[in-house]
């Protein structure tokens, strides 16, 4: 919602807040080692498998282009092709076969919150926006084509009109040839893709470097990756929660939704350019953050192979996607000091007492000073996480 300027460009009528209706659909992404095995008919794409050998789903989604277009121009026309296509495996294994979908993605705005205190964006059409610009982008011959060591990269994203930058570190003893595995960091508020990267003498390069992960660092446009709550509404606080939900405008929705999809658009491409390796994929973020940890973690869990939100319980009991993380490793960490202390304590108590997978590590120290002293422990976390 809030009439964006120059959104995606697809026929079919115009939804809400200026973003364009969708027509056909397109294919699956594939996952690592496996193929593309289908395309989706007329509907959003399907995501990729997980793990070594994973496939994209076949079919997916059969009605009129996808999803319905709102506002003037109702719906997409019928369509998206239904042959085999989509990106190629990575990690060998096999490419996408000819065909796949010429269509557009569907309706990127919905009709209902996926999270509650979260965007109206469906989550297919985001992906697969993301995956048709990282395949428009990607440059096999360019100078960055899976480069090493620390790059500050852009990519243009049209419907926020703008170069948005990300930042990007890879392993400079990565062999250029086998799969990464990847971590993603969401920063805090008014702070951007480099403030918590660089600080402590780039003490999360080093310890990337150090545990061979791909690391890449979104800006996140100008919002908060989706999530609306706030350090007045911390876990166990419902009706502060509802108040801030109450309060989006079209503006807010708008802002939240640019910078969900800035997140998703980042990973795409590092995905389209690295071999990356599907099953270690990784979410962590600090404060604001953290906050996009659950909010991306939650509504994209496909992605994920684990979570640690770190000082930012911003998520609640009801009206998110619990079950999409019943078996998920999640990582809690938090400052003794920091404001958020209790929302994170009553947070732990209630992962145990439902049975999730989580950690739970507290540091003496107060809302910045926590991230030093856990983010050793963090990447410790992920190589205990990932599939042996």
């Amino acid at each position: 919602m809030g009439g964006s300027t120059g959104g995606s460009t697809a026929t079919g009528g115009t939804g809400l807040g200026g973003r364009p209706a969708g027509t056909g659909g397109a294919a699956g992404s594939a996952g690592a080692g496996g193929s593309a095995a289908g395309g989706i008919a007329g509907g959003a794409a399907g995501q990729a498998g997980q793990g070594t050998g994973g496939s994209a789903q076949t079919g997916g989604s059969t009605g009129a282009g996808g999803q319905a277009g709102r506002g003037t121009g109702g719906g997409g026309q019928a369509g998206g092709s239904t042959g085999a296509g989509g990106h190629a495996g990575q990690g060998g294994g096999g490419g996408g076969s000819a065909g796949g979908s010429t269509g557009s993605c569907g309706q990127l705005v919905g009709t209902q919150r996926t999270i509650s205190f979260g965007t109206l964006l469906d989550a297919q059409a985001v992906m697969c926006a993301a995956q048709r610009l990282a395949s428009a982008t990607a440059n096999p011959s360019g100078a960055q084509w899976r480069a090493k060591g620390d790059q500050h990269r852009t990519y243009h994203f049209a419907a926020a009109n703008a170069d948005e930058p990300y930042r990007l570190y890879v392993p400079t003893s990565w062999d250029g040839k086998s799969n990464l595995p990847l971590a993603m960091f969401l920063h805090g508020s008014g702070s951007d893709e480099n403030a918590y990267v660089d600080q402590n003498n780039k003490q999360m390069l080093n310890l990337a470097q150090q545990h061979g992960y791909l690391l890449v660092a979104p800006l996140g446009d100008k919002g908060a990756y989706g999530n609306f709550l706030r350090l007045s509404s911390p876990f166990g606080q419902p009706d502060q929660a509802a108040m801030l939900i109450a309060q989006i405008t079209p503006d807010s929705e708008l802002t939240n939704e640019l910078s969900e999809e800035d997140v998703i658009n980042v990973l795409e491409l590092v995905l389209a350019e690295y071999p990356i390796d599907r099953s270690a994929m990784f979410l962590f973020g600090h404060s604001m953050g953290s906050g996009g940890t659950w909010s991306i973690g939650g509504k994209y869990a496909g992605y994920w192979s684990g979570l640690a939100p770190m000082s930012g319980p911003f998520v609640q009991q009801t009206g998110y996607p619990w079950d999409a993380l019943r078996h998920m490793p999640i990582f809690v960490t938090e400052g003794t000091q920091a404001p958020s202390l209790d929302g994170s304590r009553a947070l732990r108590d209630w992962l145990k007492a439902n049975g999730f997978n989580s950690k739970y590590e507290e540091v003496n120290a107060d809302h910045p000073g926590m991230v030093p002293l856990v983010l050793p422990d963090v990447f410790g976390f992920f190589d205990q996480s990932r599939t042996p």
